[in-house]
């Protein structure tokens, strides 16, 4: 490979996205250089150097050690056969590396997970010699595969129920596998897209990827998979019980009846296995740490979902718990991000591995109008919440009315052109849909002084002006409309007399109730969820600014 140093990467795709990556992008901090080198990239993030504040660090490379070292092992036993696995997961395995089989190829980070986690299980101690996976603390096991956003990780879980459950079709005393599945969300709408994990459901993953080979689909339909967003599972304490203003006062479930009616139709089921979507929600608070800086909803919720698990391990036994995430990090109340990192990750497939097999969008930099890139800005705008002309004043309490700061104005009349010029390639293309501009503010505040520029004008870009296209969003309301199990009806409805309203009365004299808040925040979620999609809500949003909270 040639050492031949780049200030621009000239091709970001080196690597076909169905065999292991053989090369990849090593940036060099002297000189700001890129240099493509053989191999692949080790396992492992960037964090912040410590005690650099400069706007160019390139950071700190922290390896992810274990997966290093298990990534040789499960390639020698993929090369040998599969010594060691049952006759099911063989002919699962035989089955997903066939292309031949199927109409779609699957992604060689998609394989690779499923045979991380199948090796681990079945391979040979032998062949697993000192590899030792760590435990979160709890009382059953967690693997996590890391998968970045966009890789199709919902393929795999899909893998993982089918290959759990043949498994325990096939050798019903075999204690490795479960026929039983309690797959666990973070909200509302990655449940509603995880119903594809459901196998007698419409639009379901082992019809749709031929998942399962055909001559084992009925013993496939013996399992059972229920999808729960996590606050299904949460629960009520005595505290909070005996605070209630209602007259009942009934106390806590006990974990038996509360299991039975968490998992419905599963109640019997023993030794379940677990699958928790975007993992990093899910973890334990440290006895020996306060968690400086974290949300106390965010304890919250990483206390209710492992809790949860943990009830029903207590009642039912929870014999394996795959996390799927990203970005699997957990707060640890230390100040090095090394330490919040989930330990028992097996499988890496980062963003920047996923970039340069070109399975997910690549970067694009701000042009300015005349279509050079602007050395002046490139920087500023990367780290923009840190600029010292921006921060002081993007994080005070102002008024709606107070003018943002003219770098900012800059980002965006820049940001402006590149999306008025996206937007005019597709509208050539013959796309009924525009594309969307998104900004993430820090405050509410900031938030209302962002989409007033817009609405007053002080942007540039008069396409992005319009008010209909327009949406500005607080986190919170979104958070509201995802902690339901499933959607409220958004459904304009007459007013409470509906049988004293004439049928036929013009629409406009119609009166019709007001919208709950929770009406409105379902109405929102819906309108981000179908962004892009003709006939939906959010087709025609092309503009959209959320507070988030951190």
């Amino acid at each position: 490979m040639s050492t031949k140093r780049h200030r621009n990467i000239p091709h970001l795709i080196v690597n076909s996205p169905f065999a292991e990556p053989t090369s990849y992008w090593q940036y060099e901090s002297v000189g700001w250089t890129f240099t493509q080198e053989d191999g692949r990239r080790p396992a492992g993030y960037i964090v912040a150097t410590p005690g650099s504040n400069h706007r160019e660090d390139p950071g700190k490379f922290v390896e992810i050690e274990l997966v290093n070292r298990i990534r040789p092992l499960v390639k020698a036993w993929r090369e040998n056969g599969y010594p060691g696995a049952t006759g099911i997961s063989r002919r699962l395995l035989e089955h997903w590396n066939d292309p031949e089989q199927r109409d779609r190829r699957f992604f060689f980070c998609q394989l690779e997970a499923i045979e991380t986690l199948i090796w681990l299980q079945e391979a040979s101690e032998r062949d697993k010699a000192g590899i030792v996976v760590p435990s979160d603390g709890g009382p059953f096991a967690r693997w996590c595969t890391k998968l970045a956003t966009g890789t199709g990780k919902t393929i795999v879980m899909a893998m993982v129920i089918a290959w759990q459950v043949l498994n325990k079709v096939a050798d019903k005393q075999d204690e490795r596998y479960s026929k039983h599945v309690l797959v666990v969300a973070p909200g509302l709408t990655v449940k509603t897209r995880l119903a594809v994990l459901v196998p007698d459901g419409p639009g379901n993953y082992y019809d749709e990827f031929q998942i399962v080979p055909p001559g084992l689909l009925d013993q496939f339909r013996q399992g059972r998979v229920l999808v729960h967003n996590w606050h299904r599972l949460g629960w009520d304490s005595e505290e909070q019980i005996a605070k209630r203003r209602s007259v009942d006062k009934r106390g806590a479930l006990s974990d038996e009846a509360w299991v039975r009616d968490v998992l419905g139709e599963m109640a019997l089921a023993r030794d379940l296995i677990v699958l928790n979507d975007e993992a990093h929600h899910a973890w334990r608070v440290p006895a020996e740490s306060k968690l400086a800086g974290v949300a106390k909803a965010d304890i919250e919720e990483a206390t209710k979902w492992i809790g949860s698990l943990d009830r029903i391990h207590r009642s039912r036994g929870v014999r394996q718990c795959f996390d799927f995430s990203a970005t699997p990090f957990s707060p640890s109340g230390k100040k090095t991000a090394e330490e919040a990192l989930f330990g028992w990750i097996v499988s890496d497939f980062g963003l920047n591995d996923a970039i340069e097999a070109g399975l997910v969008k690549t970067p694009r930099v701000v042009v300015r109008d005349d279509g050079k890139r602007s050395k002046d800005y490139k920087s500023r705008f990367y780290h923009l919440y840190n600029d010292p002309d921006v921060k002081d004043d993007l994080n005070r309490q102002a008024e709606s009315h107070a003018p943002l700061p003219n770098l900012v104005i800059n980002a965006y009349d820049l940001l402006g052109k590149d999306w008025l010029e996206t937007r005019n390639a597709w509208r050539k293309q013959g796309y009924a849909t525009p594309p969307v501009m998104i900004t993430v503010a820090n405050r509410v505040e900031t938030a209302e002084r962002i989409e007033r520029a817009f609405l007053r004008g002080s942007i540039h870009i008069e396409e992005l002006c319009d008010t209909e296209r327009l949406l500005r969003i607080d986190s919170k309301v979104l958070q509201q409309a995802e902690s339901v199990e499933e959607p409220v009806s958004v459904v304009s409805a007459v007013a409470e007399d509906d049988e004293d309203i004439d049928s036929e009365a013009d629409d406009e004299t119609r009166p019709v109730r007001k919208e709950t808040k929770q009406q409105q925040a379902e109405r929102i979620r819906q309108t981000i969820n179908t962004v892009g999609q003709p006939g939906q809500p959010g087709e025609q949003l092309q503009n959209v600014i959320r507070r988030h909270v951190v």
